[in-house]
């Protein structure tokens, strides 16, 4: 069965039913239409989210042509951090998710009370100038060195069915990298578990007992001083990348936490290029792409010079 559109209206989710559509519970038309989960539904139910015609009604009622089914989807919230405002790179906004594309040397949220100067900050900042108030939700996460691409929720729906899509390796993330020296293969997958380092409170190190970890990389271009790597997450450890490339003796250049060459780059040469995933309420396949920032730009380009290939401009 095809039905119509949702659309928004204030803080409802609304779908009408058009002609032939009806006949089916409520319920399997939330599910089926507006990919709400049963336990969604039932968190929605408890707090009147959920009406039919404006009417409170049960779940089990049959839906008939005509019918305006309603969700309360976008309830006003607290930000969860004090909006500070701040510049800000968003390719891509709907009213259910936004892509913002973030600077290297800015966390992605405050790890203590009172904490400013994060993109979350600036997300709170970007929602109240657009007079939305919702809580602040990133789907994944990215270091505080590491810059480009990531992935918010702008409701506690479309966090929860992303949130589900970045756990079933739905949503892709791919990386650009720079490290020191070559790799042996031009192209792997690499399978090390990983851990907390004991000897350190931030680092983490492959272990037998840590958690599954698995990097697929391809060599993108060879250097005399090092290379330009592409990565693909399969699964998102805390430094997973960064462990991975130490682990093969060849550290991101510019980590100091892992012993990486910093005469280059005062920073970890790591960038979210890409991002692409399935648009749950649009109902169609998203992806984007974000250029090499100027300071891993600028390493590749003096690489490229020092060995006497030509740089594309």
């Amino acid at each position: 069965m095809e039905m119509g559109r949702p659309f928004r209206k204030g803080k409802w989710w609304m779908l009408r039913v058009e002609e032939g559509e009806g006949g089916i519970p409520l319920e399997v038309a939330l599910r089926e239409r507006m990919h709400i989960s049963g336990r969604k539904l039932q968190k929605l139910t408890r707090m009147d989210g959920i009406r039919l015609n404006g009417e409170k009604v049960s779940l089990q009622k049959n839906i008939r042509e005509g019918d305006l089914l309603q969700v309360l989807l976008f309830p006003d919230e607290e930000y969860g951090v004090e909006p500070e405002e701040m510049p800000l790179f968003i390719p891509y906004e709907d009213e259910h998710l936004l892509i913002v594309d973030k600077p290297a040397g800015i966390s992605v949220h405050p790890t203590e009370v009172g904490q400013k100067g994060t993109l979350a900050n600036a997300l709170a900042y970007h929602y109240y100038q657009e007079g939305l108030r919702t809580k602040v939700r990133h789907v994944h996460r990215l270091d505080r060195e590491t810059s480009g691409l990531l992935l918010v929720a702008k409701h506690a729906l479309a966090h929860s069915i992303l949130d589900e899509e970045l756990r079933e390796r739905r949503v892709k993330r791919i990386y650009l990298a720079i490290i020191a020296g070559t790799l042996p293969k031009k192209e792997e997958t690499i399978h090390f578990p990983i851990g907390r380092d004991r000897h350190h409170p931030t680092r983490r190190r492959v272990s037998k007992t840590g958690e599954r970890a698995v990097t697929h990389y391809q060599v993108v271009e060879e250097y005399s001083q090092g290379s330009l790597l592409r990565l693909e997450l399969e699964t998102g450890r805390t430094h997973q990348i960064r462990v991975h490339l130490n682990h093969l003796g060849h550290p991101l250049l510019g980590d100091p936490l892992y012993g990486g060459d910093q005469r280059w780059i005062r920073r970890q040469a790591l960038h979210a290029h890409q991002l692409s995933f399935f648009h749950p309420f649009l109902e169609q396949e998203m992806r984007f792409t974000s250029p090499l920032p100027q300071d891993m730009e600028s390493v590749i380009r003096q690489w490229r010079e020092m060995d006497g290939k030509f740089t594309p401009r």
